[in-house]
């Protein structure tokens, strides 16, 4: 296979698909929705035909448990992904929302409204499911979108997208508007991210080396992030028993996602009353804790934390702990470690609250709440393409908004400028 000629043959098909997608009203990409939900529930059984042989190639190539569980489609996944859609179905369209309407001296009208960013390109690896979440969320969002998985899904995401074309094409919509590439060959993403004539954005889905060969190979903008670490800061006038909760459930409701708490502060006020209860229920946990000095004086049996991990993204059990004094050691702390995804403060002090919010700067800050709720699904967006710490356009969860733009328009009765 000639790759440039191919990853370019899906480009073009791509933009031209875009062009009509931008047509599509809500009710008819909301049954498309539902029909590839239909289809994906009828093609169960060929579904689990085509990962066994996913799930077969994975065991010869040795992968590890966790990466097969990831691959594998039972029954209540294929019913999630079904279900998956038929939610984003029932989700606001915010194509073709018109906002901020005024008119101006001249007599024009002046607004802004929202439209689809066009083509949009997503790698990722590993989990079948993402194809029909992503092709999901990008016909909702009136995108075309080129999809790349990773090889060790390649039957499975094949059989995922025959699927999304078959509803596609009884909706009336061109199959070419969500494209799977057909190839294994890593080259394929190299031209995927380079085509600035097909592709408007790129999306990367998956682990830090993968978003990082992205970030600085791509031509094309990235909606990404790299690290996950992130914060909680025990203030000194914190509710002790809410900071007890919070920071026991930010680091151990789930340990391997991008919103799991890596670095607990603790204000020197309080550190003597809440660490040793913390350091109770981190052990029934098996938690490893690894503190600074101020940490270790108190919580003897502990190691001792490097400059390398308040750096670190353990997406495990382990957990670095600093002693601060005061707001601005947490902050300074924040500003320099932070990954810049979700930051909260524990503490009953208005003031300190604003002051967290308005000066700390990340993609979501927090007051009285677990990191855990950095998620599209917890902020009411139904569904999340990723988590972008970027500072333009998207910014924190990415829903079906974040997958769109603004465009200015102008409502005139025969103004000329004078």
């Amino acid at each position: 296979m000639d790759i440039q000629n191919y990853m370019q043959t899906l480009g073009l098909q791509a933009r031209e698909a875009s062009r009509a997608l931008s047509r599509a009203g809500t009710n008819v990409k909301n049954h498309a929705l539902q029909l590839i939900a239909s289809e994906i529930r009828k093609s169960s059984d060929s579904l689990k035909q085509q990962n066994k042989l996913d799930l077969e190639a994975g065991e010869a190539k040795g992968l590890d448990a966790a990466l097969l569980d990831r691959l594998e489609l039972t029954d209540a996944r294929i019913e999630g992904m079904a279900e998956g859609l038929e939610q984003i179905a029932s989700l606001a369209d915010p194509v073709g929302e018109i906002s901020n309407m005024n008119y101006r001296p001249s007599g024009i009208q002046l607004g802004q409204m929202r439209v689809p960013l066009g083509v949009i390109g997503i790698i990722y690896e590993s989990r079948p499911n993402v194809t029909a979440d992503a092709a999901g969320l990008c016909l909702k969002s009136g995108n075309a979108t080129i999809l790349r998985g990773g090889s060790e899904a390649i039957h499975s995401n094949q059989a995922v997208a025959g699927c999304i074309h078959r509803g596609l094409e009884q909706a009336g919509l061109p199959i070419t508007a969500v494209q799977v590439v057909e190839t294994t060959d890593r080259a394929a993403v190299g031209e995927l991210i380079t085509m600035s004539e097909y592709v408007d954005v790129i999306v990367p889905r998956g682990g830090k080396s993968l978003i990082e060969r992205i970030s600085n190979d791509a031509r094309v903008p990235v909606i990404k992030h790299l690290d996950g670490i992130c914060h909680v800061y025990i203030a000194a006038d914190a509710d002790l028993d809410m900071a007890e909760e919070i920071a026991f459930n930010a680091k151990c409701h789930r340990y391997g996602v991008c919103n799991a708490m890596e670095t607990l502060l603790v204000d020197s006020a309080v550190a003597n009353d809440v660490l040793p209860r913390l350091a109770k229920r981190y052990a029934v946990e098996s938690v490893e804790l690894r503190g600074c000095k101020n940490t270790r004086a108190i919580l003897t049996d502990i190691n001792p934390a490097t400059d390398e991990d308040w750096d670190t993204e353990y997406l495990a059990p382990i957990l670095s702990i600093r002693v601060v004094d005061g707001i601005d050691d947490a902050m300074n702390h924040i500003h320099k470690h932070s990954s810049g995804h979700t930051e909260t403060i524990v503490t009953e002090n208005y003031a300190q609250s604003r002051r967290f919010l308005a000066e700390v700067d990340s993609s979501s800050v927090m007051v009285n709440a677990s990191t855990r709720f950095a998620d599209g699904f917890e902020y009411g967006l139904g569904a999340e393409i990723g988590i972008s710490t970027d500072k333009i356009h998207a910014r924190g969860p990415v829903g079906l908004e974040g997958l769109t733009s603004q465009k200015w328009i102008v409502l005139g009765s025969g103004q000329v400028r004078h």
